[in-house]
This record gives C-alpha cells, structure tokens and sequence, in this order.
C-alpha cells in the first residue's frame, strides 16, 4: 500500500502556479507577509498599485516566486512607518524575480537578498524621500553571496553605504540603472565576474566602486568590466556613518578600484568628480588576515571620454597636490602600488603618487606624471553570461 501511494504521489501533476494580488489598505502588513510565507514555487505576488503603509520589515524565503508591482512609480512599499530596524524586504531564496514597484524609506537596507542564486531585480526604485543622512539604511539593493544576479533598470536615492552593492557573489550584471545622491552610487565588493555598464552614477560622494577587503568569507576579487557608463557630477559631501570603509571615499570620486584584480575599465563618460575620474588605489588600512592581498593587479583604464576632473580634491593631501600642480589634479589618479596597472588615455594624464605601500601617508608622496612604457594589457575578462531564464524573467 506504502509503495502504491509513493508511486501516485511521484506521478501526480504539480499544483499549478498562480497569482494572488494585494492591494493597499487596512492590515496591508499582515496580508502582504501572509501571501510571501504561503507562496509556492512558481507563484506570483501582484502587487496592487497605490501606497502600501508597512510597520514592519517583510520577509520571503520560498524559491521560484516572482514579486510583481504595477510600476515602480505606481506600487509604493513605504517603511517610514517601520518599527523595527531591519531591511524593508529581505529575500533568502532562489529564482525569484523583483520587479515593478518601488521601496521608501526602509530603517535599514532597501532590498536585501542573501544566499538568493538566480535572483533579479528589474524597474525598481529605491529611495530614502528625505535625502541624504547619515541615518538612511545603508545599501539600496543588496545582494550577496549569491551565484547569478541581474540589476537591471534600477534606481537608488539617499543610501548611507551604497545605492546598488553587489558583494562577495559571482555572475554579476548591473545594467541600465541610475544611482544618484548615494555616498557609493554603485560598489562591487569581493566579487568574481561582473559586467557593470550602461548606467548612471552621479551627485554621489563616489560613482562605481570596485573594492576587495579583508576578514570576508570571499575575498580576492577579480574579473570587472566597467564600462560603456556615464560618471558624472559626484558632489555630494559624505554622509557614511563614521568607520564605514565608504566614510573614507573622498567627495568627488568617479571610479575607484582598491585591491582587486583583473579589472577593466572602458568607454565611460568621466566628468566633473571634484577629486578623480579615475582613482587606482591599494587598501590603505591595517589588516592580520595574512591571505588578503592589498594592491590592484592588472588594472586597466582605456579610452574613457573625460572631462573637467580633480579640481578640487577632498583627500588628505589633495589640496597641496593639486596647488603643486598649477591648481588640478589629472584626470586618472594612481598611489603607484600594484603590479600590470596600464592606462591607456588619450592625450589624458596619469599622477601617480609613487607611494611605496598603500598605507604611505599621502603626505609623503612623490608625484610624478605616470609612464606605462612596456607595460602589456591583462586580457580583459569574458562577458558575463547569465541563465536565459533570467531575462526571460524581464521580457
């Protein structure tokens, strides 16, 4: 009898997938949480258009499960009645799909997804409505450890760390998105493989950041494309929480790389960053994780459009730097350390600080006009490939 039930069991049809929608209103709270808890692989949460006034952070953890709004600027999920201080929404599954609808005002992070392989985020808004502070939650969307992630026509407003992070994951594209008056517009941390391109990145304290760091279950950051990007106007005065490793990012950086590898950087329009379009740096602070490599290794910066750039740096040091040198910085800054660095510029400049280590203060720098004279190209890394079902998600 045992066996002739498991033999029905294994040849039944699957419940079909199906779609519940909540729409605003009283005990939005309770009825929003309800239908992610009791979701089913294949589902989907249609969100009804409108405000959705929520008192508590929001939770899902079921694979397969698509949250659908009615557009980012018709689905509002606002957090600023939020008791806790927790993400707005945090995803811990796989396969899921978040698109359409908008997150404000969330105590901690935007949108959280940890662990989430194959996860996408598609036409989302993420914003803290009363601009920057140092008390806005700290990253916008938030994937990490995760194989596979897709950001695509996402925007970010007022985060206190960065508006889109994507940190210690693989298989990373973050395309066709907006990042604005965030301290880090866009930071890739501790990743291996992503393409960064056809975004924008402005009125931050720094545009895109490419960072490796110490004492992280994944470290040695490697294989960056970014490119095709527009780096602009990143004027806004750092409003990080003081010892956040972003609090040092001087205002008006446009692209930073720090103690990654194999990391390209190509055809953005860089223009107007205070301190640097490009700034080329080894991680500066004391570490005892004795498997953590600090320098850049095979970096290279090739025919980006560049504008007015280094006209006023915020770093120590900067300001006499750029009075040494008649009053601006070049567009491309590099503190010398690091091994196969090349860029390749037209008729644009490279200081480098000739530092003998990262941690040199920059007091002690002795700047001279770079020369790459010899130096060959790393071979620039593949294309990110991601599953076809995850565009197909976003058709």
């Amino acid at each position: 009898m045992k066996a002739l039930l498991l033999a029905l069991l294994a040849t039944a049809a699957p419940l079909a997938a199906k779609t519940v929608t909540v729409a605003p209103g009283a005990d939005v709270q309770e009825r929003l949480q309800t239908a992610l808890i009791e979701a089913a692989p294949g589902d989907t949460i249609q969100l009804g258009a409108g405000r959705f006034e929520l008192s508590d952070g929001l939770s899902l953890d079921v694979d397969k499960v698509t949250v659908h709004g009615a557009g980012r600027d018709a689905t509002v999920l606002s957090f600023k009645g939020q008791k806790g201080a927790g993400e707005g929404l945090l995803v811990t599954s796989d396969d899921v799909v978040l698109r359409d609808f908008s997150v404000e005002d969330s105590k901690g992070d935007g949108i959280k997804s940890k662990g989430a392989d194959r996860i996408v985020y598609h036409d989302i808004r993420v914003e803290w409505t009363g601009g920057p502070k140092e008390t806005n939650g700290a990253y916008g969307v938030y994937p990490v450890s995760s194989t596979d992630v897709l950001i695509d026509k996402v925007l970010v407003r007022g985060a206190s760390d960065a508006g889109i992070y994507v940190g210690q994951s693989k298989n990373i594209v973050v395309r066709n998105s907006i990042a604005e008056r965030n301290v880090a517009g866009i930071e890739i941390e501790n990743s291996y493989n992503a393409d960064v391109h056809d975004n924008v990145a402005r009125h931050n304290t720094g545009g895109i950041l490419v960072f490796d760091l110490p004492n992280l279950p994944q470290m040695g950051g490697h294989s960056i494309r970014v490119f095709a990007n527009q780096v602009t106007d990143n004027d806004t005065p750092n409003f990080a929480p003081k010892g956040n490793i972003v609090a040092s990012v001087p205002m008006g950086t446009g692209v930073m790389v720090m103690a990654n590898r194999d990391v390209h950087v190509f055809r953005n329009t860089l223009a107007n960053n205070a301190s640097s379009n490009v700034m080329l740096i080894g991680y500066r602070r004391p570490f005892e994780d004795k498997t953590y490599n600090p320098l850049i290794r095979q970096v290279v910066v090739r025919d980006n459009q560049h504008g007015r750039a280094g006209f006023a740096p915020a770093f120590p040091g900067g300001a006499e730097l750029a009075g040494a040198l008649g009053g601006a910085l070049p567009p491309v800054m590099w503190d010398g350390t690091g091994e196969g660095v090349l860029v390749a510029e037209k008729n644009v400049p490279t200081l480098t600080l000739g530092l003998p280590s990262p941690s040199t203060p920059v007091e002690q720098a002795k700047p001279s006009l770079a020369k790459f004279d010899g130096v060959q190209a790393s071979v620039e890394p593949k294309a990110v490939v991601l599953p076809a079902s995850m565009e197909a998600a976003i058709k």
